[in-house]
């Protein structure tokens, strides 16, 4: 995954309600119940063995290795609260916006005669709910990074460059060259 789908998904595990489970038998069996039942899938989803899985279903293996607790926390995350999720990205997405912060180097496009030199820049902003909305679409379509990072360069454009038509008109396009970091919050 790319820096822009990770902080998507960490926007949506912020909007959970409750503390995912604590112990590693407890989010074994949340895994299993999200997969109908099934060990050799959460087995699969871990990158270990179904017996491991058995193991700590049933309390012998309680303890696992780092790889192995990191893996199952993001596993646990990824699933935690479904409908709690679902609802904050509707809200984002008819009524509130998102707000991005980055630190990135930003390319220009515009006019003739004005400078399409990139420039890095630390930005917060909150974009409106029919960005939120591309956003999200494109993201359970599949989207690559680079059309999830053009749909929020296109945001920036115009809530902070455009200043919602105020000022800069003349800009066409603005593309993330490199990105340092990037948060979403819901």
């Amino acid at each position: 995954m790319g820096k822009l789908q990770d902080s998507l998904e960490r926007a949506g595990a912020a909007t959970a309600t409750r503390p995912i489970p604590k112990s590693a038998g407890a989010r074994m069996r949340f895994l299993v119940r999200s997969e109908n039942g099934s060990t050799r899938a959460v087995a699969d989803r871990l990158a270990v063995s179904q017996r491991t899985v058995e193991r700590y279903l049933k309390g012998t293996l309680r303890r696992p290795r780092r790889e192995l607790a990191a893996r199952l926390e993001r596993e646990v995350r990824r699933d935690w609260q479904p409908r709690v999720r679902a609802r904050a990205r509707t809200r984002a997405a008819t009524s509130d916006g998102i707000v991005v912060e980055t630190r990135a180097r930003l390319g220009y496009s515009g006019a003739p005669g004005s400078t399409d030199e990139d420039r890095t820049r630390l930005l917060t902003q909150r974009l409106p709910p029919h960005f939120a909305a591309r956003l999200f679409d494109a993201q359970a379509a599949g989207a690559s990074e680079t059309d999830l990072q053009q749909i929020v360069a296109e945001g920036l454009r115009d809530v902070y460059f455009r200043d919602q038509g105020r000022r800069a008109r003349s800009l066409e396009e603005v593309r993330f060259t490199t990105i340092d970091y990037i948060e979403i919050d819901i």
